[in-house]
């Protein structure tokens, strides 16, 4: 069995400008920098038939490449805040690629995804934090912005729990076409 997503990696220097937004909430573990990446499609635990139809149908997407833009910080959960993140600019290449990796893994026999997609890149995982001080962090981070993301494939990875958080492996790379 392995537990599987798919997602955009982020590049270095966008990764770069996000250092400085992990920072400045207790309670909030910090992602890695191995561990930042846009999720298109978290897939969850599969066996091998699984994930070799998975593979096969991924490796049909055709679609055009894209450039998208990290803009501003949120955070889910409400009045008990569970996660930070970095926003993405409204982006219709982006939409038109998840719903074909939607389409993809159900064409792989796997469950449609239940909940709306909300493209953003996980910065921190939130165990208590005060809503306060989540308040302040996102009106002090409000207006950020990175370096635009140039987007030619995706990638299927695997990931393996840990004590020390999530550990992410590249299994397969796609290009967009």
């Amino acid at each position: 069995m392995q537990r599987l997503f798919v997602a955009l990696p982020i590049p270095d220097d966008v990764a770069r400008s996000l250092a400085p937004l992990q920072g400045g909430v207790p309670g909030a573990s910090w992602q890695s920098r191995e561990q930042l990446h846009l999720t298109l499609r978290f897939v969850g635990e599969v066996d091998g038939r699984a994930a070799a139809a998975l593979h096969d149908a991924l490796a049909a997407i055709a679609a055009p490449p894209f450039t998208l833009d990290l803009h501003g910080v949120g955070s889910f959960g409400g009045k008990r805040p569970r996660a930070l993140w970095a926003g993405i600019r409204p982006n219709a290449a982006l939409l038109h690629l998840q719903r074909k990796v939607e389409t993809a893994v159900q064409r792989a026999g796997l469950a449609a995804e239940r909940h709306k997609y909300t493209p953003h890149v996980t910065l921190a995982h939130l165990h208590g934090a005060d809503l306060g001080r989540v308040m302040e962090y996102l009106g002090a981070h409000a207006l950020y912005a990175a370096p635009p993301i140039a987007v030619g494939g995706f990638i299927l990875y695997s990931s393996l729990l840990s004590g020390d958080g999530s550990v992410y492996r590249a299994e397969q790379a796609y290009r967009l076409r």
